[in-house]
């Protein structure tokens, strides 16, 4: 992450689900050397972004030690289970003022690499959009980058959802980049899902 310099692009890290489907905290799986969350983080501040906020919720504590040796911000969300929003309200409330644009990340999306962090950054601060999605062979993915202006909007969401419902509220505003990496549009939810798409990419650890 760059030091010392006004803030353009701050990252919210959504880490504060309950991992129901997988039976046990999937994002403290192993991956490569690291874990599946920490992984996600390490590609993340390695990019151009200017902060990056992790929110905590169930298995706080176990999750917290993997984020607390990373330079981010962890903020803990005690109502997370009542939803997506309540995390990304949690992380906007710590996001810099002076932050032009917001990215929202999932925390269980280690293949998303830093060269396509920095490909969707590039693409906002350099377009008149004020959204941008990631596009893999004509999917939409995550992370998605959202203007500063839509702060009061994404504040003002409630239950499950997140910035997708910013996005269908505004389709002409969404500038969609299409990307190379495949990690945008894989996340897990099973240990299924888990076994069959990060042992065949060979970066699973254990």
């Amino acid at each position: 992450m760059r030091k010392n310099q006004p803030s353009l692009v701050s990252a919210i890290l959504l880490a504060a689900g309950e991992s129901r489907r997988m039976g046990r905290p999937k994002l403290l799986l192993p991956f490569g050397g690291s874990t599946v969350l920490g992984q996600t983080i390490d590609n993340l501040v390695s990019s151009r972004v200017d902060e990056v906020v992790v929110v905590l919720g169930a298995r706080e504590q176990e999750v917290g030690r993997a984020v607390a040796a990373r330079p981010v911000r962890a903020v803990s969300n005690p109502d997370y289970r009542r939803g997506m929003s309540t995390s990304l309200i949690c992380g906007l409330k710590q996001v810099s003022r002076r932050a032009r644009w917001v990215m929202v990340a999932l925390s269980d999306q280690p293949l998303v690499d830093t060269g396509t962090y920095n490909q969707l950054i590039e693409a906002a601060i350099g377009s008149e959009k004020g959204i941008v999605v990631p596009v893999y062979r004509g999917k939409r993915g995550n992370p998605i980058i959202l203007s500063a202006a839509y702060r009061g909007e994404l504040m003002s969401l409630e239950g499950d959802v997140g910035g997708r419902e910013v996005i269908r509220g505004h389709p002409d505003d969404v500038l969609e980049v299409a990307v190379s990496c495949q990690g945008v549009v894989i996340n897990i939810n099973t240990m299924a899902e888990y076994h069959a798409r990060f042992t065949s990419t060979g970066n699973k650890g254990g």
